[in-house]
């Protein structure tokens, strides 16, 4: 039987969820808690989740002004879901959602998933720099 998944705007109950998704994926090497990733989705200008039932498999957000440019971030699926259209779908939403509003969608990747953003017509435009602190 095909899963059927549900894409929301809803947050998950428990943001344990989400950090148990960051820590599958080797995320959270700065120790963030379920109550900081839930600050996190909150403060963010958009946030989309996908569930499988009550499981959370799926999660991206933007960063923005809510006028010019928003920044896609976090965009991730739980290992075992992966490869079956989920990201795809989250990011399609999250751009639509920025289209809606006006605001040009843009997101920083590692070079290796550069085609993939590629194929949602995401164009190299920058170098991302990043500056380290003590947390």
């Amino acid at each position: 039987m095909e899963k059927t998944i549900k894409y929301t705007t809803n947050p998950p109950e428990n943001f344990d969820q989400l950090l148990a998704l960051y820590e599958s994926l080797g995320w959270n090497s700065l120790g963030l808690t379920g109550d900081e990733l839930e600050l996190m989705c909150k403060q963010s200008w958009y946030a989309m989740y996908a569930f499988d039932e009550q499981q959370l498999v799926g999660m991206g957000r933007v960063v923005s002004d809510g006028v010019i440019t928003g920044v896609i971030c976090g965009v991730c699926v739980l290992p075992s879901y992966q490869s079956t259209g989920i990201g795809k779908e989250m990011l399609n939403r999250i751009i639509h959602h920025c289209e809606q509003n006006r605001v040009i969608p843009q997101l920083m990747c590692v070079e290796h998933l550069e085609a993939y953003y590629e194929t949602l017509g995401f164009k190299k435009f920058t170098i991302g720099m990043t500056r380290s602190i003590n947390r």
